[in-house]
């Protein structure tokens, strides 16, 4: 597989900002994700576009784009040089190993700051994305937050009253760790 044109923290940001665009319930905080996204990528002489129908990010290189914003097929020289990710779903599974290594690091980060019963919250929510999703902390998204606080955690958490009390707490602490804020879930 060739090598991408766009670093990989590049296009983990524009995967996230793209999320959050996606999951915004104010149209004018939607646009000013998709805003942000289309600056980072732009620098590298990209263009972004959510394709709504598989929710995927769609980039490509700038010479390909006509004016209408239409993606001109004869200016295509590689098409390898197009990016598609997945902004929802699983990842690769030689990923895995990657996305654990860097949310259990975030899990850390709890545990030593917070406290034991945050560390729980925290590394349930880290194994439900990783194991589920093979996605870091930081990438997740208002769907996948609500499964994991209403569907994965109160049946495969076994969590104690406290930590069920802490878990929108323990959440913040999570993402904050990951230098991320939560998606709007509930």
């Amino acid at each position: 597989m060739p090598e991408s044109e766009l670093p990989e923290d590049v296009l983990s940001e524009a995967e996230r900002l793209t999320r959050l665009a996606r999951d915004a319930v104010d149209p004018d905080e939607a646009e000013a994700y998709r805003s942000a996204r289309d600056d980072i990528v732009g620098e590298y002489e990209f263009r972004a576009r959510h394709r709504e129908d598989d929710d995927v990010l769609v980039l490509h290189p700038d010479e390909w784009v006509d004016d209408d914003g239409v993606v001109d097929p004869t200016e295509i020289d590689d098409v390898d040089r197009g990016i598609e990710r997945p902004l929802s779903g699983t990842g690769e599974d030689h990923e895995w190993s990657a996305v654990e290594e860097h949310n259990a690091a975030c899990v850390a980060a709890v545990a030593e700051e917070h406290g034991a019963d945050h560390a729980a919250n925290a590394r349930a929510f880290a194994d439900f994305l990783g194991n589920h999703y093979v996605r870091r902390i930081e990438t997740a998204g208002a769907p996948e937050v609500r499964e994991f606080v209403e569907e994965y955690y109160p049946r495969n958490a076994w969590p104690t009253a406290e930590q069920r009390s802490l878990l929108p707490e323990s959440l913040e602490l999570l993402f904050d760790a990951a230098d991320a804020e939560v998606p709007e879930y509930n």
